[in-house]
């Protein structure tokens, strides 16, 4: 398998030696980053209750890009799956294949980043370093295999395979366990019935864990509830097909902007959180974070935007063949960007600004909400600005993918 690996990477295109790059970089970015997070979590001063968002903000980002970077290319590879198929090999064999792929291109990246760690970082702490590296090749096999579930390599073609899932039930319980878990704790605090503090502690952080986890994955109700709203009151045919397309495929969309709700809901947190205490150099770890997290989101916001076109590029070419200018599907993308950013912008800065006033419900004043209402509506519209702003940037992505479509 590994001699079949090195023969087909030999063969690659120039968009597949670019998404190698992306996908090596960003396991190096990951390693770089996560190792520093930890070892800032040794200064007591810093806040640890910082410290551990700043650590999420850096490694969730970069973790989401590479899942991304690994679903294109397993959208772009057709010649050598189909050659694979050709020549007698399983979809077993594919999958493993591109496990090994992912995991390969994470190895690399994570040994030089964490190679760069040590050359910056001498009189730090070093143990962290090999945990990392190997999580982060673990999280490269993963992504690498699971992102060929989608598509079908057969001797006659490759076909990505339609597994269009909606709003799931078990999310709204994820989220409502998330909920429960966190109310439990800050509200009980040193009269939890199990270890007292200590328990509460735990508490609130698996109910914060499972409250950011489920706030993600509910946000597919989300957005399919707006974009089913949208569509009822389009009044164009460009807003008429975003509502539709996004509400066709409401968890691609949830998928590639958990990064971007991840970014407001910490932003507008820490926003909250600052109207309290005051700013601090802790503060101003999880500014630097929060500008990393976006520009990661960013990134990863293109990938989907991406791998969309690559699916809807017949769709497209057909509506441009019948007239329909380039401009108003490049209105689409950009429509479709607001439709599904905006709710989930919005209630994961609501999201935010409620876990921090909960916490510090028994010292939290009424004339800190001001600051912390403004930082939260800051950060939700910085959210839909990134996600508008990407959805301008693909239109070159739009215009390639039409001009191929035709000489196909």
């Amino acid at each position: 398998m590994i001699a079949v690996l090195r023969m087909l990477n030999r063969g690659r295109s120039r968009a597949e030696r670019v998404r190698a790059r992306l996908v090596a970089a960003g396991a190096a970015v990951a390693t770089f980053l996560v190792c520093t997070a930890v070892s800032l979590a040794d200064y007591k001063d810093e806040g640890g209750s910082l410290t551990g968002l700043g650590l999420a903000l850096l490694a969730v980002p970069i973790g989401g890009l590479v899942h991304q970077a690994n679903r294109l290319a397993s959208a772009t590879r057709e010649r050598r799956l189909a050659a694979l198929r050709l020549a007698g090999a399983t979809p077993g064999d594919v999958r493993r294949l591109g496990a090994m792929e992912g995991g390969s291109l994470a190895v690399g990246g994570s040994l030089g980043g964490g190679a760069l760690y040590v050359v910056t970082h001498l009189a730090g702490p070093l143990p962290q370093v090999p945990v990392v590296v190997a999580l982060v090749t673990l999280g490269g096999v993963l992504s690498g295999a699971r992102a060929g579930r989608h598509v079908v390599a057969s001797p006659l073609g490759v076909a990505r395979r339609a597994r269009v899932r909606g709003p799931r039930v078990r999310d709204l319980l994820l989220l409502a366990a998330g909920v429960g878990l966190f109310v439990l704790g800050a509200v009980k605090k040193g009269d939890f019935p199990l270890a007292g503090p200590y328990g509460s502690a735990v508490s609130v952080a698996a109910g914060l864990v499972l409250l950011l986890f489920g706030v993600t994955l509910t946000t597919t109700w989300m957005i399919r509830g707006y974009a089913r709203w949208a569509g009822r009151r389009a009044r164009s045919a460009e807003a008429l097909l975003a509502a539709r397309l996004v509400e066709a495929d409401p968890r691609a969309w949830a998928r590639a902007l958990a990064v971007v709700s991840l970014t407001v809901f910490f932003g507008a947190a820490a926003g909250a959180q600052q109207a309290g205490v005051g700013y601090s150099q802790g503060h101003a770890l999880l500014d630097v974070a929060l500008l990393v997290a976006l520009a990661t989101s960013a990134v990863a916001l293109v990938v989907h935007q991406a791998e969309e076109l690559i699916d809807l590029r017949r769709s497209f070419a057909a509506l441009a063949a019948s007239g329909v200018p380039e401009r108003a599907l490049g209105g689409v993308l950009v429509r479709q960007a607001v439709i599904a950013a905006l709710p989930v912008c919005v209630v994961a800065a609501v999201s935010g600004v409620a876990v921090v006033v909960l916490t510090l419900t028994d010292v939290y004043q009424v004339q800190w909400l001001g600051w912390a209402v403004a930082r939260a509506v800051a950060m939700a519209g910085v959210g839909v600005l990134a996600a508008v702003l990407v959805a301008l940037a693909a239109r070159p992505l739009l215009r390639g993918a039409l001009v191929f479509e035709t000489r196909a």
